[in-house]
C-alpha cells in the first residue's frame, strides 16, 4: 500500500471490526487507523471496552447472538472483519458450552448474513490453528489448510466451535458470498487489554507468580503479524480459502528463556512433567468449572494437551500468495511486556524497567503493506482494501 492508497482509502468506505475490545482485535483497528480508514466498532455495552477507549472509531453496542444489532452495525460497511470470539481451553458446564456455540459459530452466521443483506464486498473471519487438522502418527508435522480436523480425539468445545464456524464462512461462499479466512495461533504483543491468556502468564512470570511449568510447545503470532495477516488476507486472499499466520513455533522451554531475558527475572527451574499436570489439572478444572465456574482457570487439561501435541504450522500459503513476512516473537514479548510494565500489571521491583515503554505497533511510523511483496493475482482475488 502506497502513501496514495493510504489517502484515498478513508474515502473507500467504512470497515467493521468486531470483537475490536480483544487482543487481535485491538491490534488491527489501530492498524487500520494508522492506515487511513473509517472504522466502526461492534462491541457490548458492558464488556471491558477500554481498547477503543480515545480512538477515533464509531462504537455500535450490540451482541453477535442478535441478527438485527449485527445487521445495524453493518449497515452502511464496505468491509468487515470478523475477530470476536469466545475463548476457552475448558470444558465447562452445559450453560458455558452453549455460549461458545451461540456465541462462535450463531453469532459468524449472523454476522455472514448481515454482510450479504447490506451488501458488504468482503468479509475476513478469524479462524484458529486448534480447528486446523494434523498428521495424527506424527501430530508436530507442519500443518497446513488442506488439513482435516480430526473430530474422535478429546477436543474443547472451543475447538470444535471454530470447526463449525469454517463451515459456515465455506457455507456461504458456496451461496457466492466473498468470505476469507485468517487463522490465528497464540497472539503476543502489546495493546492487551483485558488482557490475554499469553498477558496473564508473562505477568504472572514477572511478577514472580509461575513458579513451575510444563514442558511442550506451539505456533505463536506476534500481535502486529496477525493484524497485518488480517490485512493482506483482505486484500489478497481467495475466497474461500483460509491462511495460516504465525510468527514462529517455539517450545515452552523457549517462552521462558525470552521470559527471563525480557523481564531480568530468573525462571522457575521446577519443570513438571505434563503427564502428572495433565492428570492434576482434570480433577481441579472439573472441580473449578462445576462449583467455581467464573474462577479463573490458567493451566486447563485443554492447554497441556495442545502443548503435548508441538504443534508446527506450515505457513507457505501465506507466506506465497498473500506476501506475509513474519517478525520476531522476541520483540512481541518486549512490546507485550512494556505494555503491561505502563499499565503498573507488573509489580516486582526486580524486574527489569522496559527500555521503551511504547510498543513498537502503537509509534508513528507504521509497518504498512508498503514493504510487503506485491499482490499475486490470485483466482477469486480482490482489490485493495
Amino acid at each position: 500500500m502506497n502513501d496514495t492508497a493510504q489517502h484515498t482509502s478513508s474515502h473507500q468506505g467504512t470497515i467493521l471490526v468486531t470483537g475490536a475490545g480483544g487482543h487481535l482485535g485491538a491490534n488491527l483497528v489501530r492498524f487500520l487507523l494508522r492506515s487511513g480508514h473509517s472504522v466502526r466498532v461492534m462491541i457490548r455495552r458492558n464488556d471491558n471496552n477500554e481498547a477503543v477507549d480515545g480512538l477515533p472509531v464509531e462504537r455500535v453496542y450490540g451482541d453477535l447472538r442478535s441478527p438485527s444489532e449485527v445487521r445495524e452495525a453493518a449497515s452502511g460497511c464496505r468491509r468487515i472483519f470478523h475477530t470476536a470470539a469466545k475463548v476457552s481451553t475448558i470444558d465447562g458446564d452445559a450453560k458455558h458450552q452453549r455460549e461458545i456455540f451461540e456465541s462462535n459459530v450463531i453469532g459468524t452466521r449472523n454476522v455472514l448474513a448481515a454482510a450479504r443483506e447490506c451488501g458488504v464486498e468482503r468479509t475476513v473471519v478469524t479462524g484458529s490453528f486448534s480447528a486446523v487438522g494434523y498428521d495424527l502418527d506424527n501430530p508436530s508435522l507442519p500443518a497446513n489448510e488442506n488439513m482435516q480436523f480430526y473430530p474422535f480425539e478429546r477436543t474443547m468445545p472451543y475447538e470444535r466451535s471454530k470447526v463449525l464456524v469454517e463451515h459456515e464462512c465455506l457455507a456461504a461462499v458456496a451461496e457466492g458470498q466473498d468470505v476469507v479466512i485468517a487463522t490465528s495461533c497464540a497472539i503476543v504483543g502489546g495493546n492487551d487489554f483485558l488482557p490475554s491468556r499469553m498477558g496473564r502468564t508473562l505477568c504472572d512470570y514477572a511478577n514472580g507468580k509461575l513458579r513451575a511449568y510444563v514442558p511442550g510447545g506451539f505456533e505463536f503470532v506476534a500481535a502486529q503479524d496477525i493484524a497485518r495477516g488480517h490485512v493482506l488476507a483482505m486484500e489478497r486472499g481467495r475466497s474461500g480459502h483460509k491462511y495460516i499466520i504465525s510468527s514462529e513455533y517455539l517450545t515452552i522451554d523457549q517462552i521462558m528463556d525470552l521470559f527471563e531475558d525480557v523481564t531480568g527475572v530468573p525462571r522457575s527451574r521446577l519443570r513438571l512433567p505434563s503427564s502428572v499436570m495433565l492428570a492434576f489439572s482434570e480433577v481441579a478444572s472439573a472441580y473449578l468449572s462445576k462449583f467455581h465456574p467464573d474462577f479463573p482457570q490458567r493451566l486447563t487439561p485443554g492447554a497441556i494437551r495442545l502443548l503435548r501435541l508441538q504443534r508446527h504450522a506450515d505457513t507457505s500459503k501465506a507466506k506465497t500468495e498473500l506476501g506475509f513476512q513474519p517478525t520476531s516473537i522476541h520483540d512481541a514479548i518486549r512490546e507485550a511486556y512494556a505494555f503491561h510494565y505502563a499499565r503498573g500489571a507488573i509489580r516486582n521491583t526486580r524486574a527489569h524497567v522496559p527500555q521503551d515503554e511504547t510498543p513498537s505497533n502503537d509509534r508513528s511510523t507504521d509497518p504498512t503493506l508498503a514493504s510487503q511483496p506485491k499482490a499475486r493475482v490470485q483466482p477469486g482475488g480482490r482489490a485493495a482494501l
